[in-house]
């Protein structure tokens, strides 16, 4: 399988590479600000929290030689109760977002419990016991042997790790387009969340997801489901050891994803954070406003439809992006006033 059938994480979270040996095992979890670029590839853009810790078994007590017996911090960074230092954060992913030609995806959570318990840790997500028990006999077989894959790679000083997203509506999270803009056009309805598992391949990090709540027109109601095609895939390949699982992710997606943050209330109405996501607002606006620009060209509106669409009220603006087609027909009319 060639490189080109991956996509790429780049900066990737510890929670993303845990592993674990017959000594212990690493736990915790990070919550990241995501970007995409126009070839699909994520982006740590900021992290907004990290604890990760090394859990150490028990080496001298018979029939305990799986159980923790110490805690050891590893690495630990956090601003979810600092509302100053989250709004900082906000406002400068979003501008390098801009700057960088990119989109704002949405706030990744990434958990890791090394499949010690039967309780599945991400919110919003319920899988049946017999699974989690295979995901706990297959973690713990594969750090027992340490035959947790190195995937880590660098280009130009930057660190990445292929991924692959794979599931029923994987369509749900990769935000089909083959330019920016077809993406942004797509991903600037989307709100919700996904829920899934990690489990690596010696390749890439593939994110199977479980069960969504994406929908992309604001009266689309979700339906819930559990994807038996993918846990069927995920059984079969720790079954042939090629996958071996990892980790459990949720992605909340779109601009309206900061509204998951815990301190959403208290920050929303600050100035900075506000204009910040006004100005990006207008970025994605542009960009959609680009791809149709031919569209008004051949309807002869020329370089007046998008100063007429910059004209309207933003009531009038969401409707008119709402539906391009009917946004020419109306700045028509409007410049024949």
């Amino acid at each position: 399988m060639s490189n080109s059938l991956y996509l790429k994480f780049y900066n990737p979270p510890p929670a993303l590479l845990a592993s674990g040996s017959s000594r212990g095992v690493e736990l915790g979890g990070s919550k990241l600000i995501l970007s995409i670029d126009e070839n699909h590839n994520f982006y740590n853009e900021g992290t907004i929290y990290t604890e990760m810790s090394w859990g150490e078994f028990y080496n001298d007590v018979i029939g305990l030689d799986d159980q923790i017996d110490t805690f050891t911090t590893q690495q630990y960074e956090s601003i979810r109760d600092d509302p100053k230092a989250l709004i900082t954060a906000i406002v400068k992913s979003l501008e390098k977002i801009m700057a960088e030609r990119k989109l704002f995806y949405g706030i990744g959570d990434f958990e890791v419990d090394a499949f010690m318990n039967q309780n599945t840790v991400i919110p919003g997500l319920k899988l049946e016991s017999g699974l989690i028990n295979k995901l706990m006999d297959a973690h713990k077989e594969i750090r027992d042997r340490e035959r947790f894959p190195k995937l880590m790679k660098e280009e130009a000083a930057t660190k990445f790790i292929h991924i692959t997203l794979q599931g029923t509506n994987k369509q749900n999270i990769k935000m089909s387009g083959s330019s920016l803009e077809d993406i942004a056009d797509r991903l600037r309805f989307a709100k919700g969340f996904a829920t899934g598992l990690i489990v690596s391949s010696n390749k890439s990090a593939n994110f199977f997801i479980m069960n969504d709540r994406i929908v992309f027109q604001e009266d689309e109601v979700p339906e819930f489901y559990i994807d038996k095609n993918g846990i069927m895939i995920i059984e079969t390949g720790i079954e042939r050891e090629r996958l071996f699982p990892i980790s459990w992710f949720r992605f909340d997606i779109g601009i309206r994803s900061l509204e998951t943050l815990e301190l959403w209330d208290e920050i929303k109405n600050n100035s900075l954070l506000s204009d910040a996501i006004e100005k990006y607002n207008v970025y994605v606006e542009k960009l959609i406003i680009d791809k149709y620009m031919s569209l008004a060209v051949s309807e002869g509106l020329e370089a007046d439809f998008e100063k007429e669409f910059y004209s309207l009220n933003p009531a009038q603006r969401k409707k008119v992006l709402t539906d391009m087609a009917g946004a020419i027909r109306e700045l028509t009319n409007k410049l024949e006033e």
